[in-house]
């Protein structure tokens, strides 16, 4: 049974959501947490930074905990994308309106043995 919260809409005010509609979101190598919930009224989805005893609030009433790792911040591998790079890429996305993941990056798929 999921547990009622009371929670705060920026454009609603204060309003209720389910324990099972609100989830966090938190990188314990980098020292940070948020919660996320979609407001049921108006449908916006609000993130808001969460200290320790807010987490441990929201875990014990059976909130969802998506763990972030701290490779996805980590900004030394691969050369920057340039101004024109982006450029590129939209143009070639714009000329190619069904392009798949392998189109981007060739075909990842291993070869079978035979």
């Amino acid at each position: 049974m999921a547990t009622t919260i009371k929670a705060t809409c920026p454009m609603c005010g204060d309003i209720e959501v389910f324990s099972t509609d609100v989830f966090i979101r938190m990188s314990e190598e980098m020292g940070w947490a948020t919660y996320v919930f979609t407001c049921n009224e108006c449908c916006c989805q609000v993130e808001k930074d969460a200290d320790s005893s807010v987490v441990s609030l929201l875990k014990t009433a059976g909130v969802r905990v998506d763990t972030v790792s701290s490779e996805i911040f980590d900004y030394t591998n691969g050369v920057p994308l340039t101004s024109d790079d982006l450029l590129d890429f939209a143009l070639w996305l714009r000329s190619t309106p069904n392009a798949t993941v392998n189109d981007l990056v060739g075909d990842t798929t291993r070869p079978t043995s035979t």
